[in-house]
């Protein structure tokens, strides 16, 4: 299950042969991606595993399972900005329910990202990831 945004990105990594392109896409991304408020950026957002400073804060519209999920994220790193705006493409939009079923392993394998991205980054996007099923795990 992936959202129309995020099949727009694993389209555009089939169509980006070159790494080096798919790795300056993501860049792009994020560089994209409104900011972060600042008072949003706390201990209470930060996503601890990451080497670098990353915080992802929810918004939740409406009430239960069926409620829609977003969140606001940030980093201190470009790289890893546009991996949270591919996260945002994943999960931002769908219900509480839909968004603690994505099997989000499998869709960002599809990008290749766990074949190119350093140990340090692959275990920052998992703590992204368990951050994200966290706070959609309720549903």
């Amino acid at each position: 299950m992936a959202t129309a945004r995020f099949e727009e990105i694993a389209e555009t990594f089939e169509f980006l042969d070159d790494w080096e392109d798919r790795y300056r896409h993501v860049i792009e991304l994020g560089r994209a991606m409104p900011p972060m408020e600042d008072a949003l950026k706390s201990s209470a957002t930060k996503v601890e595993g990451c080497a670098s400073q990353v915080w992802i804060h929810p918004v939740v519209d409406g009430e239960g399972a069926d409620a829609r999920f977003d969140f606001a994220g940030d980093s201190d790193a470009m790289i890893v900005r546009g991996l949270i705006a591919v996260l945002h493409a994943l999960y931002s939009g769908l219900s509480l329910r839909e968004a603690a079923q994505v099997d989000a392993a499998a869709e960002l394998a599809r990008l290749g990202l766990d074949e190119h991205l350093s140990s340090q980054r692959s275990n920052g996007l998992r703590a992204m990831v368990g951050r994200i099923r966290a706070l959609t795990s309720g549903a």
